[in-house]
């Protein structure tokens, strides 16, 4: 029976502890020089509804890391659900490749790729939830401070579909995790909720404040990320003027522990969500962090392809 990768929500606690554990294998191995061909023989497609560089890189990598193809198509190539419908689009490439990620606007094209495809569908980012960016960022929490459980992670920012992973990747691994946002921008209320039942079981708690200030007292963690993504140009101008208190800069950063590390998805408009000083400072992740998508979505990868 083929699996699919569209939310960590999806995953139970210890699936999700079985994809980081191959993630940190993966990573020593490919650090040690190995050439593993796992997945020799195998191809991925890649489709995009709209530019990235990590995802395509990354993917495309991972795919190589581990003896396979990766295969781009392009926003004007398919035209998703435009040209062609969604379900045809899933039938044609199930005879061609092996598995398909796809970047797309809305979530529910994704949703109908996974249910039309007969092999593996990845969720390289929609309007829900972006997973593969959600396993990469504990990932690099894990790495950092040695453990996940009881960690306390505050992020700053727009309610989108960073922090709906976010949620999902905290409450799965027992972290504590603080989300401030402006009124009216706060993260779905079926994702709070969800993210709260998976919490239950392990030990996470799921916190929502308004007060940016008060969301990093104590954080070992600060993450923000952009404040007007893709789909959204028309709203920046109101957006930088709703989301300036949740700027993380070296004033806002004071209240959080001394050594709290910072972690942005990027892109990042500088000077907007995050000053230069905290990006390039001592205590950003954001580097280590967009390496990690690599390693994540290759234990992905692995996990769904492996014969």
């Amino acid at each position: 029976m083929k699996r699919d990768f569209l939310s960590l929500a999806d995953l139970s606690p210890e699936q999700a502890w079985t994809l980081l554990e191959r993630a940190v294998s993966l990573k020593q191995e490919w650090r040690e020089g190995g050439s593993p061909t796992r997945l020799a023989g195998r191809t991925l497609a890649m489709v995009f509804q709209k530019p990235s560089l990590r995802t395509r890189v990354s993917f495309e990598m991972a795919m190589r890391h581990e003896g396979g193809h990766a295969l781009y198509i392009g926003p004007d190539e398919i035209q998703l659900g435009k040209r062609e419908s969604v379900p045809d689009v899933a039938r044609v490439l199930s005879r061609y490749v092996d598995a398909i990620m796809a970047r797309v606007f809305a979530h529910e094209d994704v949703v109908q790729l996974a249910r039309y495809a007969s092999v593996p569908v990845i969720n390289g980012l929609s309007d829900y939830s972006h997973p593969c960016q959600g396993l990469a960022d504990v990932l690099t929490v894990y790495e950092k401070l040695g453990r996940l459980q009881g960690a306390r992670l505050a992020y700053l920012g727009d309610g989108n579909n960073v922090l709906h992973s976010l949620l999902f990747a905290g409450a799965l691994f027992g972290m504590h995790i603080v989300a401030s946002t402006p009124e009216g921008y706060e993260p779905l209320p079926e994702v709070v909720r969800r993210a709260g039942e998976i919490a239950q079981t392990t030990g996470a708690t799921i916190t929502m404040v308004r007060d940016p200030q008060r969301a990093v007292g104590g954080a070992e963690v600060v993450y923000t990320d952009t404040w007007t993504s893709m789909g959204q140009e028309a709203e920046a101008h109101i957006r930088r003027q709703v989301f300036t208190a949740y700027q993380v800069n070296e004033a806002l950063l004071a209240h959080a522990l001394p050594d709290a590390g910072v972690m942005h998805c990027l892109p990042a408009h500088r000077g907007e969500e995050i000053t230069d000083e905290v990006a390039d400072g001592p205590n950003s992740w954001l580097f280590d962090q967009a390496e990690n998508r690599l390693h994540a979505q290759k234990a992905v990868l692995v996990d769904l392809l492996e014969r």
